[in-house]
């Protein structure tokens, strides 16, 4: 069975992050449920959001690469979330460092989408 853009490694990729700071965000104070928690989760999960919508659109050149652009601009948005968790003192440097990496890893993926469209639209 075909999956579509579960296969994707960079929706793999994005939805462990996402899940990764899912399972963190839930030790964080109660005071911290409306904004940073609830943004950083929001932010990460709109990645894996926008490669599935990304992915319906792929017959469309331009509708695929901005939603996936969409999505590169969510895990910047993840990345700016994660250093405010880390300078709140939410999360040690290690694990910043490490859900950073992932980030951008999944940003790299990203852009290698956006520029060789024609790979996907089969």
């Amino acid at each position: 069975m075909n999956k579509g853009f579960k296969n994707l490694i960079a929706y793999q990729k994005a939805y462990k992050t996402a899940m990764d700071i899912f399972l963190l965000t839930k030790k964080f104070p109660k005071e911290e449920t409306y904004s940073l928690t609830d943004q950083t989760r929001r932010s990460s999960r709109s990645v894996c959001s926008n490669i599935g919508e990304g992915y319906r659109k792929r017959q469309y050149p331009k509708h695929f690469s901005h939603k996936l652009s969409d999505a590169d601009g969510e895990c910047s948005e993840t990345m700016v979330w994660l250093d405010f968790c880390k300078d709140c003192g939410y999360i040690e440097k290690e694990v910043h460092e490490k859900l950073t990496s992932d980030c951008q890893e999944v940003g790299k993926l990203l852009n290698y989408m956006i520029q060789n469209p024609a790979i996907f639209s089969h």
